[in-house]
Order: C-alpha cells, then structure tokens, then sequence
C-alpha cells in the first residue's frame, strides 16, 4: 500500500530502519563501554576516600598555594630590594700589580678599578718607591677618565669593564 502512495518498495524502507538500528546499536555499545571505563577510573580515583577526606583535601592544596602565592610575593619584593640596595655597590674589579721602579723588584704598586653597575667608580693607584708609598686616586664617570690615565691604570680599568683578566 505504501508503494502506490509514495512509489518506494517497502523492502527498501525495512532495509534502511534496519540498517539504521544496527548504526544506532553500535553506537550504544561503543558509549556503554566508554561509560564503564569511565566508572572504573572514577571507582579508582575515589577509592579509600569518601566525598568529605577529597574535599579536605582539596582544601588543604588550596591553603597551601596560596600560601605559597604569599611565600612568592615577599621572595619578590626582597629581590626588588636587594636589587635596588646593590646598583652603588661596586661590582666591577680590575686589579694590574706592577714593578713601578725596575729596580725594586716584587710588584709592589698596583692599580685597583672599583665600578659600580653603570661603570661609575675609582681607581686607586698606589706606587711604591725607596722613599715612600705614594697614592692617587681618579674618578671614572661611565667607564671613563678626565685624567689621563698611566697604561696600568688602563689595563685594570679594562680588566674592571670587560670582567678579565688580561
């Protein structure tokens, strides 16, 4: 009766519901099997804890991160600090022992470079003779010199810039 009216076979239409059950069937066995693995891994994530020990312990994580967030915030502000406190200090070394007279032997004058992070700082030159220790101090301004310095005063100043000891 339904081929006069639509002009399709009815066993076409019995082919296409079954074949739709079938589709629909395996599609109920692949989600039962995800469901029941599903139920395995929460049974194993829950076991040997109710609802209120996974909730304190929930809790617990949670205090301890935000203690941990407290912990982070002051390490940070004391770095900022310390940070701030070691910009003048001198971190700069540059260090030429030299034989100021060839006679005296021993190396006993030297030239010491001290700069701070931004190359501002000293150097000292202390020359040492038979009469005395003599010593002189110069001012460096953003890694130079107004006075002219001696080649050892140079080389520890190059030694203090570059962080070598050439």
């Amino acid at each position: 009766m339904i081929e006069r009216y639509l002009g399709i076979q009815t066993d076409y239409v019995v082919i296409g519901i079954a074949a739709f059950a079938i589709i629909l069937l395996i599609i109920l066995i692949v989600q039962a099997a995800r469901i029941s693995r599903l139920q395995k891994k929460y049974a194993q994530f829950m076991q040997g804890k109710d609802g209120a020990s996974l909730e304190d312990t929930i809790i617990k994580k949670l205090e301890k991160v935000e203690d941990l967030d407290q912990k982070n915030e002051l390490n940070e502000a004391k770095i900022d600090k310390l940070n701030r406190d070691i910009e003048p200090c001198f971190q700069k070394i540059g260090l030429e022992k030299y034989d100021a007279l060839d006679e005296m032997g021993g190396k006993l004058s030297f030239a010491l470079a001290l700069l701070n992070e931004k190359n501002n700082g000293f150097i000292i030159n202390s020359v040492h003779s038979r009469e005395g220790s003599y010593s002189y101090i110069k001012e460096i301004i953003d890694g130079n010199s107004i006075i002219g310095l001696s080649p050892e005063e140079d080389k520890a100043l190059s030694m203090a810039l570059n962080g070598t000891d050439e």
